[in-house]
């Protein structure tokens, strides 16, 4: 299982730490040049400026509601290893990478870089993990969506809705706060789930209501 989370609009401060260390990020080797050529061109200053772990620098209400600091040593184990946290500037990074705030919202275009989704299309192509047989768990937005998608791994969104009138409306407010609760509960799942039942088995057991359909899992609230 993999579980890939967007970043969060709202970004805090880091308080001092050291400045952004490109080799200790996740996939440096892979992904270094193409992370140098977008720093360049957004904010060369960022490589000097002070960072925190991504977990910590992500504040919006997925984040607020997977609320990694809080998980068990198991669980922040498993998150080391099957998060990946997708974003303009960085590819992918792990929770524990060290970033520095930033903005960059996915629809801007660089000077020299051009859209941010066709940038990093081919490079994430070549360097993320896709194996058949294996779940990936998609948190992402479809900005973020459009940067990589599996070709042998299956994908499983996870999407929100809510009961009105005899049926069922999408609720983006609420997404983000689902999708950090279904993370939350893959996380502490006693068992770590491996194929999509596995995965909505694990988010009902928690206390979500959940339906698995052959595209996706379906929050209700």
């Amino acid at each position: 299982m993999l579980i890939l989370l967007p970043p969060s609009e709202g970004k805090a401060e880091p308080g001092g730490g050291e400045p952004l260390d490109l080799d200790g990020l996740a996939f440096a080797a892979e992904l270094r040049g193409r992370r140098e050529a977008v720093l360049d061109a957004l904010d060369p200053a960022l490589r000097r400026a002070p960072t925190a772990v991504a977990a910590e620098v992500y504040t919006g209400v997925l984040y607020q509601r997977l609320d990694l600091a809080s998980l068990p040593a198991a669980g922040r184990r498993r998150a080391a290893k099957r998060v990946l946290i997708a974003s303009g500037l960085w590819g992918f990074v792990h929770p524990e990478d060290a970033i520095p705030r930033y903005k960059l919202p996915p629809s801007t275009k660089l000077a020299g870089i051009g859209g941010l989704a066709a940038w990093w299309r081919e490079a994430l192509a070549a360097t993320m993990p896709d194996e058949a047989g294996e779940t990936i768990v998609d948190m992402r937005s479809g900005a973020y969506r459009a940067m990589w998608k599996p070709k042998r791994a299956t994908l499983l969104p996870v999407r929100a809705f809510r009961e009105e009138n005899g049926g069922r409306k999408v609720v983006s407010h609420m997404a983000k706060a689902a999708r950090g609760e279904v993370a939350r509960a893959l996380l502490l799942a006693r068992r770590e789930p491996s194929s999509p039942k596995e995965v909505a088995s694990a988010a009902a057991d928690s206390g979500l209501r959940v339906e698995l359909t052959p595209e996706s899992l379906d929050v209700i609230a």
